[in-house]
């Protein structure tokens, strides 16, 4: 069937959509068409349920870490799917945004009708190439798109395209640091490999359950799979790992990383063994994790549950399988017995040519690639800012990049660093607004850093200009002239001021010199408000304290 047929199709079963499925119910809501199937047993990792959840607090886990016995040691391997940032689909023309109508974004490709056949979109590759290089792997000159048969009601084809033996990046690793609260240190992962794939579409649960919805939106939105080798042996790290990811893709701009998006989604496997055995125990794969805290969770309490069921010699009733992480009750479940690679069936897809890449093609990209975040983290540390700065500063990219741009300006390193941290970041947490979205700019940071240093304005007279920047933005030296708010550093203006104060509170004066010369502090405030708050405060006390010791 041709390309045109199938869409004379696409558009006859919008007239006729039991054509299509035929113990499907199709449903038109405002010009939407929406597919709804019975219910199924079977569910995937795309499928999402409406039911409201209810959340239970934490304590009622009834298995905890602390159960975990020093007799075993957990292996860990991740599996995670980064949704590309592309124009379009992986293989046809279709736009993908989150959070469209349903079944808006497709056409006969998404849809698998027959005759309709994929072309592949450059910027996969570019971007697989992109994340393969900056994993340190090592990239395949010559791979290939396989196809993965398994039927579910969201992959209309009946197969995923995939790639299979031979992935376009395998054998590299990835560096993370802990932070400090977890314990610090140094962490590297090896990495298996990364491979291209597309994404299925997904299942909207009624909430009677009596049937499901179907939104192909998201069918064959392009992916790319990174599988870890199983070096984890905690959910912290785990979880940092998975953050670490997040924050790669972030930085070379392949994807959003939005995990509550489905932009970033982690399968992880867990088994136990003994400590000091090498061979690995049964594997157990955890689905439905939104966020690193509840892969966190999810791992030390799959953990726990095997160590449990080792130490009552139940260690058999561990099988490989497929559980799912229940948030609110915080403990996994089981959702379906894992398939095997047999089941799967793969073969080579017929209907795309093999994946070529040139040296000069991966040398374009190698030099095009940004600073990764280990990278950065190593820079920052040379610069000898502690490791709590140095996490916070290049967990963000555009706050990485808005404090390179302030000290490539001449600004103090700790001083930039203070500021961002502090009320800076602050000032975003409540305003709710990424640095991206603030009106200050790194220029007029570094020139008010330099204000305060220089001695032109005080440190608190800089805390004014700087919410009126972040608020307004303006210039530093535009708000210093506007406001008349230039430093008084002149000792003799100073000393008036600092006399007009000791003649103004004489009770004040007289115990500061019986002896509670804790009031330094109230007169000194009091100056500063003649002053308003203009006097240079070193010079200030140096004069306070001489006038006020004069007749002691």
């Amino acid at each position: 069937m041709s390309t045109t047929m199938a869409s004379t199709f696409l558009r006859s079963i919008q007239k006729h959509p039991l054509m299509l499925y035929p113990t499907a119910l199709f449903i038109r809501k405002n010009g939407v068409l929406y597919c709804t199937m019975k219910n199924t047993e079977v569910q995937t990792a795309t499928q999402e349920k409406q039911k409201p959840r209810i959340k239970v607090p934490p304590r009622t886990q009834t298995i905890t870490t602390n159960n975990v016995s020093k007799d075993y040691e957990a292996v860990i391997g991740i599996e995670t799917h980064v949704q590309l940032n592309t124009l379009t689909k992986a293989f046809c023309s279709c736009p993908y945004n989150y959070g469209s109508p349903p079944n808006t974004s497709v056409c006969p490709i998404c849809m698998g009708l027959p005759g309709a056949l994929p072309v592949l979109n450059s910027k996969v590759i570019e971007y697989a190439v992109k994340l393969g290089l900056a994993l340190n792997c090592k990239l395949s000159s010559n791979s290939k798109f396989d196809r993965k048969q398994y039927f579910y009601p969201d992959l209309p084809k009946g197969y995923q395209i995939s790639q299979f033996d031979v992935p376009i990046a395998t054998g590299g690793y990835l560096d993370l640091d802990l932070p400090v609260e977890f314990g610090g240190g140094h962490r590297k992962f090896g990495i298996t490999r990364v491979h291209m794939e597309e994404d299925a579409g997904k299942l909207l649960h009624s909430e009677s359950g009596s049937y499901s919805q179907v939104d192909l939106n998201r069918a064959g939105v392009p992916l790319l799979e990174i599988v870890s080798e199983p070096d984890m042996r905690t959910g912290i790290e785990a979880a940092e790992y998975a953050a670490e990811l997040q924050r790669l893709v972030r930085y070379l701009g392949v994807s959003n990383g939005n995990m509550q998006e489905g932009s970033l989604r982690c399968d992880v496997n867990v088994s136990i063994r003994p400590i000091g055995q090498s061979q690995f125990g049964t594997k157990v794969e955890i689905k439905n994790l939104n966020s690193f805290s509840s892969v966190s969770r999810a791992i030390d309490f799959e953990i726990s549950r095997q160590v449990q069921l080792h130490s009552q010699g139940q260690g058999d009733q561990i099988i490989q399988e497929t559980r799912l992480w229940e948030e609110g009750a915080q403990k996994t479940v089981t959702m379906r017995k894992k398939e095997g690679l047999a089941d799967y069936r793969y073969f080579p897809e017929p209907d795309l040519p093999g994946v070529i890449l040139t040296k000069e093609y991966v040398d374009a990209i190698r030099d095009s690639l940004p600073e990764a975040p280990e990278m950065k983290r190593r820079r920052y540390e040379k610069m000898g800012l502690s490791m709590q700065d140095v996490l916070f500063l290049a967990n963000d990219i555009n706050v990485a990049q808005f404090f390179d741009a302030t000290i490539a300006k001449g600004a103090d390193v700790k001083l930039a660093t203070n500021w961002i941290m502090s009320d800076i970041a602050a000032y975003m947490k409540n305003e709710k607004l990424t640095i991206n979205e603030i009106k200050l700019v790194p220029q007029e940071l570094a020139e008010l850093i330099a204000s305060i240093k220089g001695g032109t304005i005080s440190g608190k007279i800089g805390k004014e200009i700087l919410f009126e920047l972040l608020a307004k933005g303006g210039t530093v030296k535009g708000l210093i002239k506007e406001k008349d708010l230039v430093q008084i550093v002149d000792p003799v203006e100073i000393g008036k001021m600092v006399d007009k104060v000791l003649t103004e509170n004489p009770q004040q004066l007289e115990q500061y010199r019986g002896g509670k010369t804790k009031l330094q502090g109230y007169f000194a405030g009091q100056v500063m408000k003649v002053s308003k708050g203009k006097a240079n405060p070193g010079l200030l006390n140096k004069i306070l304290l001489e006038k006020l010791n004069a007749k002691s």
